[in-house]
């Protein structure tokens, strides 16, 4: 293989992947989101969501309403998880806490929160 070939393939390379990473910024930037792009891993949103749906997400600081989708991840864990705000509650000193539940879950979040820790707080 001739040396002029391997530099053009190289510059494509670069080239496809800087593309991809100035897509990919560009999502965060437009989205307000540090992860814009989701990917469903359970059935425990169903019917809503299905395993394997590609959610994009955004982070406006708006208030969150009982019954709108949320996603949060775990202390430690890299793993987003897709479900309904069912609780809300707001204190004098401003902060919020939430409890959540999958669609086709029986019970809420609880039992997946970190060790005693019965509600999420916004971050």
């Amino acid at each position: 293989m001739d040396i002029r070939k391997m530099f053009e393939q190289m510059v494509s390379l670069v080239l496809v992947v800087g593309s991809a990473f100035f897509i990919w910024k560009s999502f965060i930037v437009g989205l307000h989101c540090e992860s814009p792009i989701v990917v469903v891993l359970s059935g425990s949103m169903e019917p809503a969501y299905f395993r394997g749906d590609i959610l994009f997400l955004t982070h406006y600081p708006d208030e969150l309403d009982v019954g709108d989708h949320v996603v949060y991840e775990l202390r430690g864990q890299m793993i987003p998880i897709v479900h309904r705000l069912m609780q809300r509650q707001e204190h004098a000193d401003g902060h919020e806490l939430f409890l959540t539940k999958g669609d086709n879950n029986r019970v809420d979040d609880r039992g997946l929160y970190q060790g005693g820790q019965i509600w999420l707080r916004r971050a």
